[in-house]
């Protein structure tokens, strides 16, 4: 029904940067709420950041200051720029869209694959 396809991750040393991407596809009628969310080996998954349809922004305290997350609607995709990388910041990265579909008329969450970042210090 709908596809979460993620790109960017990637090893990097400590203060570099990543941009991650995340493209959508499918019976698409709108997306709400987009996200990133990470789980490092032997912990939870957790909420990294989410952007509304409106471009309102949340993100982890862990994080803020050196991420963003942002959106391209006409494109059905969601970027997390990720600069001043630490080690604690090592995980597999996952994509989330609450996605309304064409048919039926309702929504639901979809995941990506994930993807591994790995800074090392």
């Amino acid at each position: 029904q709908v596809q979460l396809v993620e790109s960017g991750g990637g090893l990097v040393q400590a203060g570099g940067s990543l941009r991650l991407s995340c493209a959508a596809s499918g019976r698409i009628f709108s997306i709400n709420a987009m996200g990133w969310y990470r789980q490092a080996p032997g912990k939870q998954r957790e909420l990294v950041a989410v952007i509304t349809n409106g471009g309102s922004t949340t993100y982890a305290d862990s994080v803020k200051g050196r991420f963003t997350i942002s959106r391209d609607n006409a494109k059905n995709t969601v970027y997390l720029q990720m600069n001043s990388l630490k080690p604690e910041d090592t995980a597999v990265y996952y994509c989330n869209a609450n996605v309304v579909l064409t048919f039926p008329r309702l929504a639901y969450d979809y995941w990506g694959q994930g993807t591994q970042v790995t800074v090392s210090s």
